[in-house]
C-alpha cells in the first residue's frame, strides 16, 4: 500500500467532480464548507475504488478542504472526530461488528468469536486485502440485534454460521444479501406481523 505522501496527486475522477460540485452546489453561497462531511464520503469512496480501500490519506483530505477554500485542520477535524472515516488503510470489506449492549447480549462476543476464526484481526487489514475487523458503537439496529455493517450494508440476526457464510461469500466475490438473515421482513417479529395484516 502506497504511503500517505504517494496521495499528493489526488484529484476527483470525471463523475465525482461532476458529484462533487452537485453536493457543493447545496449550499448557500458562503456556506460551501458545510459540504465537508459529503465530500470526505466521496473521496473516501473514490480511494476504495482506485486503490481497494477506503481510506482518507492527509494529501486526500487537504485537496478537499482546499476545493472547499477551508483550513486545512478544519478538515482534518472532522475526518479525525468521525469513525464513518478511516484514517489508515482498511479491506476492501470493513466489517464493523456491533458491541453495544442490545447486540452483546444477543451473541455480539460470539459473531467477533467467528470473524476472528475466520482470520480477521481487529484493526488489521488481512493478508488478501479483503477485509478489516472494527467493534464500533450502535449502529441503530437493535431489534435485530446482533449485527454488522459491512461497507454500506448491514447485516442483521446474525449467528456465528451466517457470519462465517457472508465472509465466505465476500471472500469468493459475492455479495451476500444484506438485512435480516432469518425469515423477517426488516424489523417484523420474527412469526410475522402480528398487526395490520390486511393492509387496504
Amino acid at each position: 500500500m502506497p504511503s500517505a505522501g504517494g496521495f499528493s496527486g489526488f484529484r476527483w475522477t470525471e463523475a465525482n467532480a461532476l458529484r462533487a460540485a452537485e453536493i457543493i452546489g447545496r449550499y448557500p453561497p458562503g456556506r460551501q464548507q458545510s459540504a465537508i462531511m459529503p465530500l470526505l464520503w466521496l473521496a473516501q469512496y473514490q480511494m476504495l475504488e482506485q486503490t481497494g480501500s477506503a481510506w482518507l490519506p492527509l494529501p486526500v483530505i487537504e485537496y478537499v478542504a482546499d476545493q472547499l477554500q477551508m483550513p486545512r485542520m478544519r478538515a482534518l477535524e472532522v475526518a479525525t472526530f468521525y469513525t464513518m472515516y478511516n484514517l489508515k488503510p482498511v479491506g476492501r470489506f470493513h466489517v464493523q461488528v456491533c458491541g453495544t449492549t442490545p447486540c452483546m447480549l444477543r451473541g455480539a462476543e460470539d459473531i467477533m468469536a467467528a470473524c476472528r476464526a475466520f482470520g480477521l484481526k481487529t484493526g488489521e487489514v488481512t493478508h488478501n486485502g479483503l477485509f478489516t475487523l472494527s467493534e464500533v458503537e450502535c449502529l441503530g439496529a437493535c431489534v435485530n440485534a446482533p449485527m454488522v455493517q459491512v461497507n454500506d450494508d448491514f447485516y442483521e440476526d446474525l449467528t456465528p454460521e451466517t457470519m462465517t457464510a457472508i465472509l465466505e461469500a465476500f471472500a469468493r466475490g459475492e455479495t451476500p444479501r444484506p438485512g435480516p438473515q432469518v425469515g423477517r421482513q426488516f424489523s417484523a417479529p420474527l412469526g410475522g406481523p402480528t398487526t395490520l395484516r390486511e393492509l387496504a
